[in-house]
């Protein structure tokens, strides 16, 4: 991983932990396989914690860690950096996506609420004003009460946003291909074909992974099935939406947003995106980050316990699953 990585994961308790794990230099990071300061670690290396910044697991590098077994990421997605030649030479792998999914949840949850109660644009009329606004006016037929809420994906964290809505009185649609019926009303959902759920929710948090066929997921078509004054909230990626068709909506004032990634990963600094009243725009700030690091470094380092135990990994990655995940 980058070190400045390593720095913001691993505080003084998660590098003792590691210590006390494994026959570890905890603070030795190697950022480039290639290095020969590093030759004699990964020729004894058994399990390797990746993070940000991991240098692809190829062939080449793979013989130059003859003992590795295992790599656990301590992050979410692990496509970055392992390859099929891990899966051939039967190296294990886990990561700490769930724990990473905590806050992407969270932060989906604060969205779906502020966007339900119109806080963007009761804040823009404030600044605009400067004195007393028309509060009925400017929230109109928002709020929360019986609000229907679009989950595109039952990931990690397509099903934790439909956990935590379960306290509030709303309306959970919940679609996803690779789940059927049962399951979706068993996780407190109802199911819902994308175009039913575009065109009935209120606010619409996608959740779906970055694969051939959810590119433009939500394009002009479906875009336009949605009703005026519905959110699209995106912690996902930038791509499964078409981004001309969004922006047009957007400036328009049709639609609402809630963005944390877009496509492409930085707008144009003369994108329209960044001043209208209608949009929230973050730059990828809804997964772990600062103190929410920890989180990640500990679930890493319970699966390096579970290793050193002879255990199987609580969450482990497959290889079929990355044909349908991030």
């Amino acid at each position: 991983m980058d070190p400045p990585v390593h720095a913001a994961l691993f505080d003084r308790a998660a590098l003792d932990r590691l210590a006390a794990l494994a026959d570890t230099d905890p603070t030795l990071v190697v950022r480039d396989f290639a290095d020969p300061a590093v030759a004699g670690a990964l020729a004894e290396a058994e399990a390797l914690l990746t993070g940000w910044g991991c240098p692809p697991l190829t062939p080449e590098v793979l013989a130059r860690m003859p003992r590795l077994r295992t790599v656990i990421h301590v992050a979410g997605s692990v496509k970055h950096h392992v390859t099929d030649a891990c899966w051939e030479r039967g190296i294990t792998v886990a990561s700490a996506a769930a724990a990473n999914a905590v806050p992407v949840a969270e932060y989906t949850l604060a969205a779906i609420l502020f966007s339900g109660k119109r806080v963007l644009h009761a804040a823009h009329a404030y600044r605009e004003k400067r004195t007393r606004v028309n509060v009925l006016e400017v929230i109109g037929s928002g709020g929360n009460h019986r609000h229907t809420v679009g989950v595109v994906g039952a990931s990690r964290i397509g099903r934790r946003v439909v956990e935590l809505l379960r306290p509030y009185d709303m309306r959970v649609l919940l679609h996803d291909p690779y789940v059927d019926e049962d399951r979706v009303r068993a996780l407190g959902a109802h199911p819902a074909s994308l175009d039913v759920l575009a065109a009935r929710s209120d606010t619409v948090t996608i959740h779906a992974p970055e694969l051939p066929e959810t590119y433009h997921l939500f394009d002009r078509r479906r875009l336009a099935l949605l009703r005026d004054g519905t959110t699209v909230v995106n912690t996902a990626r930038g791509s499964l939406v078409d981004s001309a068709a969004l922006t047009e909506e957007l400036v328009s004032g049709r639609l609402n947003a809630v963005l944390d990634v877009t496509d492409p990963e930085i707008l144009p600094p003369d994108s329209p995106l960044y001043d209208l009243p209608n949009v929230l725009l973050t730059p990828h700030i809804a997964g772990s980050l600062g103190n929410e690091l920890g989180r990640m470094a500990h679930a890493a380092l319970d699966e390096l316990e579970r290793y050193v135990s002879g255990l199987p990994y609580a969450d482990p990655v497959r290889p079929e699953q990355l044909t349908r995940s991030a």
